[in-house]
């Protein structure tokens, strides 16, 4: 199995990073004629570098000028091991300091010094500029080789440089196929017979031929055509390797360098991140509130504002929420580097900690954990956060930064507090918390409804979260563990406290049947709900209004009258018998047949519409159906 890794070049203008790359592999990655007239590199050049039969590097060739930095970011932020460019003649420049502070912010581990244009210099010099670079190079977080001396013009230092090469390749660590695919864009353009191509450095995962893949932040779904590497067209799109991916689906004019190619769930475009991090001990001023600089992860650049939790002093570290001022694509762990606003310079940098955090800054405080936070730490930290609302398990691969093998494992580590239902986690003590409090609701429920046999188990259900959406497997567990705790039985349609009885015995045939034969006293002249409650004073007359209609006993009309059965009965007969007698009729005339005012013949006429017993026309009423007679 051949291992894919790739290496950036990093260093100052015009000191042979461009030529070094050519002797090495045959390639002018200065591929744009204003390149090669101006003879700088001002865009990313690349270029294959076979190894052995086991190791194929990919190198990313980066511009030097201080004014295309930000190009020079898009090409580091996928590379495995760094090339740092030291002309002989010139040393350690401004530039070459930018760029080595990049790669550190990255956290790049591996590393090669290369000190170019051997043949400008005599040993003397040579051997104090390789103590030179070895000093700084001694305090710098990356393991870095022995420094090579190199001439592109003889060709003195290449084989050398080949071996540091492949052992800083052996070391680097594999990355993972069994992921999620992340590419994100550096170049788009179009090709006679391909269409709309992508390149970039794969990150993750893998993708073949004919899959489909999202594009962030265009959240378009498209598919792979096919998929080349250095020209060479391949069965499959691999981590740590140059990809050109053409796609179907899409024009070129909708994508641009910072947009990203993934597959499956999870990946969404992002307008803040909670993040660890850290300002270079040479920044110009502390980091305050609303700080505005230029965050640049991916290949992407997007303006943000800072919020630390306290004024982070240059050489400090800190927790912050940064708020983007355009859509980012983001995972937990990735790492970006930060540059001042104006003037432009790199001032820092630092990692993700969560790609989709709350709204509310206030509460980045609360939330700060240890920059060394595990998965499982901060999966405990975010669902306790979260609550009843809960996380997803799906968001999980891109949200932690792990792969989906590793959910499972993750979710046991953040220990028995997180609670998983469904596609969904929950804070244990979130969810038997409302289970708790679901006794008090069906308590109030029967203290105002004391004749019903118990709440409609549909609006017990709704009141979980109370107010706070819960999807419905959360609902389902919360209903769950009110069961087994014993706080409420479920009894068909209908929810309840243990033990809990209507008190409808002792008022069956008293105060509800005193209510009944009024109703049917009062025939078709029925009486208004709060008419009732005058005549009835003191008791719970909408109750026992709900009771009667369970079993029977009375008949709704509309909201706020209730009829004797037997009565309506005999209204829709004689109502019938009118219309049948002579034709379709007025409420004029039915007033005038049936002895009745507005006030009743009205409700009852509209209860006959809502019963398809009649239909009206007009002004009048005909038979809706034919009944007998």
């Amino acid at each position: 199995m051949v291992r894919h890794v790739v290496v950036g070049t990093a260093g100052h203008i015009d000191h042979g990073k461009t030529a070094l790359v050519k002797a090495l592999t045959g390639v002018d990655t200065d591929r744009w004629a204003e390149e090669q007239r101006r003879g700088i590199t001002i865009d990313l050049g690349f270029a294959p570098l076979p190894l052995d039969q086991e190791t194929q590097v990919s190198i990313v060739d980066v511009p030097g000028h201080e004014g295309f930095v930000r190009n020079m970011l898009a090409g580091a932020t996928g590379i495995d091991a760094a090339l740092l460019i030291i002309a002989t003649d010139e040393g350690i420049m401004p530039q070459t300091e930018e760029h080595l502070a990049i790669v550190e912010l990255l956290r790049i581990r591996r590393g090669v010094p290369v000190l170019t244009k051997r043949d400008l210099v005599d040993d003397e010099w040579l051997q104090l500029l390789r103590a030179e670079v070895a000093t700084r190079l001694a305090k710098s977080p990356i393991r870095w080789e022995p420094p090579v001396a190199t001439s592109a013009r003889t060709g003195a230092g290449l084989p050398e440089l080949r071996e540091a090469i492949a052992r800083v390749a052996k070391d680097v660590a594999d990355r993972v196929e069994r992921d999620l695919f992340r590419l994100p864009v550096d170049r788009v353009f179009t090709l006679k017979g391909a269409g709309t191509v992508v390149t970039g450095s794969t990150w993750s995962g893998t993708v073949q031929e004919g899959d489909t893949v999202r594009l962030l932040p265009l959240d378009r779904e498209v598919r792979v055509r096919s998929i080349e590497s250095h020209g060479s067209t391949q069965a499959q799109a691999v981590p740590g390797r140059r990809t050109a991916l053409a796609l179907a689906g899409v024009e070129h004019q909708e994508l641009a360098r910072g947009h990203v190619v993934v597959t499956g769930s999870g990946w969404r475009p992002t307008n803040r991140v909670d993040a660890g991090l850290e300002l270079l001990p040479s920044a110009a001023r502390p980091l305050t509130a609303r700080t505005r600089v230029r965050v640049h992860l991916g290949t992407a650049e997007v303006l943000a504002r800072v919020t630390p939790v306290e004024p982070v002093a240059p050489g400090g570290r800190a927790v912050v929420r940064l708020a983007f001022e355009g859509p980012l694509v983001a995972r937990g762990g990735d790492r970006f580097v930060i540059r001042s606003y104006s003037p432009v310079a790199t001032i820092g940098g630092g990692s993700v900690i969560d790609p989709y955090p709350p709204d509310a800054p206030r509460r980045l405080r609360q939330r700060r954990l240890p920059f060394e936070a595990s998965p499982g730490e901060r999966l405990a930290a975010w669902v306790k956060e979260a609550r009843l609302s809960g996380l997803a398990k799906s968001d999980l691969p891109v949200r932690l930064g792990i792969t989906p093998d590793a959910v499972a494992e993750v979710i046991a580590s953040a220990g028995k507090n997180v609670l998983e239902t469904g596609d969904r986690l929950v804070f244990r003590s979130a969810a038997s918390r409302e289970a708790e409090r679901l006794g008090g609701v069906l308590d109030a429920h029967h203290a105002s409804h004391p004749l019903d046999a118990g709440m409609s188990l549909q609006a017990l259900r709704s009141s979980v979260g109370n107010g706070v959406a819960t999807g419905e497997a959360v609902t389902d567990q919360v209903i769950d563990l009110a069961l087994r705790k014993g706080i409420l039985e479920i009894d068909g349609s209908l929810a309840r406290r243990p033990g809990w009885r209507a008190a409808v015995a002792a008022r069956a045939d008293g105060d509800a049947g005193r209510i009944s034969a009024h109703l049917a006293a009062v025939e078709w002249r029925i009486p208004t709900v709060s008419e009732l409650e005058s005549e009835f004073a003191g008791l719970p007359v909408r109750a026992l209004l709900a009771h009667l209609v369970r079993g029977g006993g009375v008949v709704q009309v509309d909201q706020e009258r209730f009829a004797s059965p037997e009565a309506l009965e005999r209204f829709q007969r004689t109502l019938e018998g009118v219309i049948r007698e002579v034709g379709p009729v007025t409420p004029a005339v039915l007033r005038d047949r049936l002895g009745l005012t507005r006030k009743y013949l009205i409700p009852l006429l509209e209860w006959a519409d809502r019963r398809g017993v009649t239909r009206r026309e007009g002004d009048t009423r005909v038979l809706a159906r034919l009944t007998p007679g």
